[in-house]
């Protein structure tokens, strides 16, 4: 009531200062004139009641202009002006496509202009798109006149500066956001004080599939980077699954109530940030009024217009910047769109391209794709052998380093064509998995005698997946084998010593072509398992290890084995190995282990009887045969 009763004192001082800016609706509407080009705020930052009032003149004075253009980034609320009666006097041109204007764009009773958004202040200063007309929303103004435009800065400050004619909503419930989001009473021709609840978002509940995703980005996102994260279920399960991380940074368009958690939580602290250190940087904000309310006059937060905030050379320059961002659809080679679905508009370029475009361009940037494997009720697969006809292409081949499904990880950066379609076919929905090898084969993107498994025994099981560290310190990461990892395996083997591949294979063979090395990526999880033990290495993994077992069912054992590379042995990572294929083996009810052992490789023979197996060893022509059971004696 206090700040209120401030607020009246103002606007009445302001208006005895400026009397000819407070005027009735009728007489500031009757300053639009036929052909003008309009602009509306963004979003929840959208000035309602000046909307309803431009409709409502407009229904009262038919006659009073035509032809309108109205320009918007993105409606939530409702868009009358959308309506057919009103095609005389406006035509809606949306730079972003909603639910309320998808149906007028694709019916051609409405307009889309594509164009990445950081672009947008550009094509409103050099007049390409002119504009005529802005009706925003901002806070109250202070003692010298100066009003925030709150929670909607993006390209509303590019409107406001290019306009001849300028009409404020002044709303006590918008909230004085710093940063470059003040304009002064001398920069609007016209003011109307009006108090509303501003719209909110607060996205869907996020469902199992998103709460996988979020799981698999959060151990993509590492300790001190700065993030950008789109709107959505997805998104807030990514979010949440970010509250363990520490001196995170955010640099993003879009502030949710997802970043304001992890600010109150201590997360978002952007004490490592090169640009804009220890401010949270947005362009503008969906969320809760509690949000809204965070955000007032807060000083750990700046917002900026997209021009600044979506430049790819401003993104370049902040250390490991890493966009989160999520896609309709992908194709094979890594091309994806998240803008229409084949010919029909659905959303729009927007920032998603600036800001994964920036993130390539960071030193130890990096760009994450997220998508649902399948659309419309799983009947459709969302990862598919080429774009749709009519697709827009939002993210090159280029754009994409990591690809995220509820099924796990793809890394497609630096990987020909025939490495992304397999590791994007291996994060498919099971079901698409076999259409997607065969279309593959016919358009020669991967070998024509690739092998697969279908059914349960090809799902990935990556709850398997687990981190160990050796008793040498090495921080590992131990995971089923995929059938995508032909080429991580590849280079595993090709770091072997020929002594150690012919111990391990007891053979003098020394390649290993795509033939060979298809027998350990495409298993039957129900009938063998082969454990990678990877280390990271630049955004990717790289194989230092891998044990394998055989199940006989006959006698419920199983044959292993196991391999190191030479330059990691000595260092834990066999026993890191042995000791998980024993506990996967015993969790599926296995007596035990066989193995065949040279008896020059003392290492395996000691790390087995280390094990705590009870073991029968039987010597014959060189080779230990080993029988080892988990019972206990």
């Amino acid at each position: 009531m206090k700040a209120r009763r401030k607020m009246n004192e103002i606007m009445r001082s302001l208006a005895d200062q400026f009397p000819g800016k407070f005027a009735s609706e009728q007489a500031i509407f009757s300053n639009i004139h036929p052909g003008n080009r309009i602009f509306i705020g963004t979003g929840c930052g959208e000035p309602q009641y000046l909307v309803r009032a431009l409709v409502n003149y407009v229904q009262s004075h038919p006659k009073a202009f035509f032809d309108t253009e109205l320009l918007q980034v993105w409606t939530l609320g409702v868009a009358p002006y959308a309506n057919l009666k009103f095609k005389d006097n406006f035509r809606y041109n949306s730079f972003f496509i909603g639910d309320n204007s998808r149906d007028a764009v694709n019916t051609g009773t409405a307009d889309y202009t594509p164009v990445f958004l950081s672009q947008v202040p550009g094509i409103f200063q050099r007049r390409l798109v002119p504009v005529d007309v802005a009706l925003i929303q901002t806070s109250p103004p202070d003692d010298h006149g100066f009003m925030s435009l709150g929670i909607s800065v993006d390209i509303v400050k590019a409107a406001v500066e290019s306009a001849s004619l300028v009409i404020a909503q002044v709303n006590t419930f918008m909230p004085r956001v710093l940063g470059d989001t003040f304009i002064n009473m001398r920069d609007v021709q016209f003011v109307v004080p009006h108090d509303e609840p501003l719209m909110e978002y607060t996205g869907s509940v996020s469902d199992d599939i998103a709460q996988r995703i979020g799981t698999s980005v959060a151990r993509i996102v590492r300790d001190g980077d700065t993030i950008q994260v789109g709107y959505g279920s997805i998104p807030n399960a990514i979010l949440a699954h970010l509250k363990d991380k520490k001196h995170l940074g955010v640099h993003t368009e879009l502030m949710t109530d997802g970043i304001v958690d992890l600010m109150k939580r201590g997360v978002v602290d952007n004490t490592r940030k090169d640009l804009n250190p220890g401010k949270t940087v947005a362009a503008f904000c969906m969320g809760s009024r509690e949000t809204y309310e965070f955000l007032h006059d807060n000083p750990a937060i700046e917002f900026r217009p997209v021009n600044y905030t979506n430049n790819p050379t401003v993104l370049a320059r902040q250390r490991n910047m890493t966009a989160i961002n999520s896609a309709l659809e992908i194709d094979l080679t890594g091309q994806a769109t998240a803008e229409s679905i084949g010919k029909t508009f659905y959303s729009g370029v927007g920032g998603q391209a600036d800001f994964m475009r920036g993130a390539i361009l960071s030193p130890g940037g990096k760009t994450i794709l997220t998508l649902q494997s399948t659309a419309e009720d799983g009947s459709v697969s969302r990862i598919v052998p080429f774009l749709k006809e009519g697709a827009g292409v939002t993210l090159t081949r280029g754009d994409v380093h990591y690809v995220v499904t509820e099924f796990g990880i793809a890394y497609l950066h630096g990987k020909n064509v025939r490495e992304r379609a397999m590791d994007l076919i291996a994060i498919a929905h099971p079901k698409f998995r076999t259409w997607l090898i065969e279309e593959a084969k016919k358009l020669n993107f991967i070998y024509s005698d690739q092998a697969f498994i279908t059914g349960e025994g090809g799902e990935y099981p990556d709850f398997l997946e687990t981190r160990r560290t050796t008793k040498a310190g090495l921080d590992l990461f131990l995971r089923p084998v995929k059938i995508s990892d032909e080429h991580l395996l590849k280079d595993f083997f090709y770091h072997l010593s020929t002594d150690c591949m012919y111990s391990r294979f007891v053979s003098s063979r020394q390649d290993m072509p795509h033939e060979r090395l298809q027998s350990f990526v495409v298993i039957d999880y129900r009938r063998e398992m082969v454990i990678l033990a990877a280390v990271e290495k630049g955004g990717g993994e790289e194989v230092v290890g891998m044990g394998q077992y055989i199940i006989d069912e006959n006698t419920h054992t199983a044959e292993v084995a196991f391999v190191v590379r030479d330059d990691h042995q000595g260092r834990g990572i066999g026993a890191e190995l042995v000791t998980y294929l024993t506990y996967l083996a015993k969790r599926g009810g296995l007596h035990g282990f066989t193995a065949m052992v040279l008896q020059e490789n003392k290492t395996m023979l000691h790390l087995f009887e280390s094990m705590g197996f009870v073991i029968d060893k039987r010597l014959e022509s060189g080779m230990y045969e080993l029988i080892m059971s988990f019972w206990e004696t």
